[in-house]
């Protein structure tokens, strides 16, 4: 399985706008940091995770054409706002896309974009998307997918594992419940959310991030949606064997973990 992180910055992106500290300010590529979403690729089948704002740059580093289906952690803008660059892949498939997610979060992103899930006109003038409303595990072509929930400040998300424990993916969360953190257990790949040093009131913190990765024990941690708190460099000095700093590009193969 290949995983692809097309972006890994928080809901501003990395440099924040007006901002003058040495992160924002730094000339290495690895501290610049669209806002988060993953390409999941097996035998064919090609999985979107969240349409961020920054979603046309995204798929055109990563030369996507196609996918399978998108799948939604939640509806934050962060998460969503960039739906209308699905029109052209609908373009090159000449099809609509299947969109996955809870009921909750299909609901918030037609509350916004309700034109996206209006069927198919004569010409891809718009998105064109088939909500698929998730209750649990499902798969898409030749993935299986297994979801599950994370706490997320007041609300929640959807993070999702894929394969036979190739990957999971847990973005937008600071409470991981003991059955979620048993299902995570050995996974190969996890990549999870970690903002910054600080507490957060949504986001887990670097000291807890850690601590769940102690207890999941996957064979490599990618850390994504952080925010400027981190610089590239120095963070993954103070990482622990196994776990590695996210960047935008970064493509991991798991059969190689």
């Amino acid at each position: 399985m290949k995983i692809t992180v097309l972006g890994c910055g928080t809901s501003s992106g990395v440099p924040l706008v007006g901002c003058d500290c040495a992160v924002c300010l730094s000339s290495d590529p690895r501290n610049r940091r669209r806002r988060v979403s993953i390409l999941v690729e097996h035998n064919n089948t090609a999985l979107l995770v969240d349409t961020s704002p920054d979603l046309r740059e995204q798929l055109l580093s990563a030369r996507v054409k196609r996918l399978d289906a998108v799948l939604y952690t939640h509806g934050h803008a962060d998460h969503s706002h960039g739906v209308d660059d699905l029109r052209a892949i609908n373009y090159h498939m000449n099809a609509a896309l299947d969109a996955y997610g809870t009921a909750e979060t299909l609901d918030s992103i037609r509350q916004r974009f309700d034109y996206v899930f209006w069927p198919p006109g004569n010409f891809w003038a718009r998105p064109s998307l088939t909500p698929r409303p998730i209750s649990g595990p499902f798969e898409v072509g030749a993935i299986a997918v297994v979801p599950f929930e994370q706490g997320h400040g007041r609300g929640v998300t959807t993070g999702y594992i894929f394969g036979r424990h190739e990957a999971a993916y847990s973005t937008d969360v600071n409470r991981l419940g003991d059955e979620a953190l048993a299902r995570l257990s050995g996974v190969k790949l996890w990549i999870v959310d970690c903002l910054g040093y600080q507490t957060h009131p949504s986001h887990a913190n670097l000291e807890m991030t850690l601590g769940w990765i102690e207890r999941v024990k996957p064979g490599l941690a990618v850390l994504t949606h952080m925010s400027h708190q981190f610089d590239y460099e120095r963070l993954s000095a103070e990482l622990p064997a196994g776990v590695v700093t996210g960047q935008d590009g970064l493509v991991i193969e798991t059969d190689e973990l």
